[in-house]
């Protein structure tokens, strides 16, 4: 059968700003993240959302450039699937929807501040509030 696959888990853009905010709960998160193997994975709304100054976003900039971090495209099926299951939802987020999305694909949890509006777009999915 293959190797297990590694647990992944998904950052939306509050995680990336607590991260940034050395939040202490999240950075044990990170840690507990990276001792346990898991991967690390920013849906490229995402740093679209939260990146604005390279020079200024030093410790962003290399979380995002980690061994550990993908961050997936933003391609035409994502695109039409985020805007499905908006329409689905009643929402306008697609960077939320981009999150859910990519976190049903990986079979990841979601460390995100904003628990609420992820959860009205996939009650099942698995949240870890920061």
């Amino acid at each position: 059968m293959g190797k297990a696959r590694t647990r992944a888990v998904v950052l939306d853009a509050g995680a990336l700003i607590a991260f940034e905010r050395e939040d202490p709960h999240m950075r044990a998160l990170f840690r507990l993240a990276l001792r346990s193997g898991a991967r690390l994975v920013v849906p490229a709304t995402v740093v679209a959302q939260v990146f604005r100054d390279r020079a200024r976003q030093v410790p962003l900039h290399a979380l995002l450039n980690g061994p550990t971090t993908s961050i997936p495209a933003f391609d035409r099926p994502l695109a039409e699937a985020a805007g499905t299951l908006c329409g689905r939802a009643g929402t306008s987020d697609i960077v939320d929807a981009s999150v859910v999305l990519v976190a049903r694909q990986e079979r990841a949890s979601v460390v995100t501040s904003d628990p609420e509006d992820l959860a009205r777009l996939d009650p099942h999915l698995a949240l870890e509030r920061i």
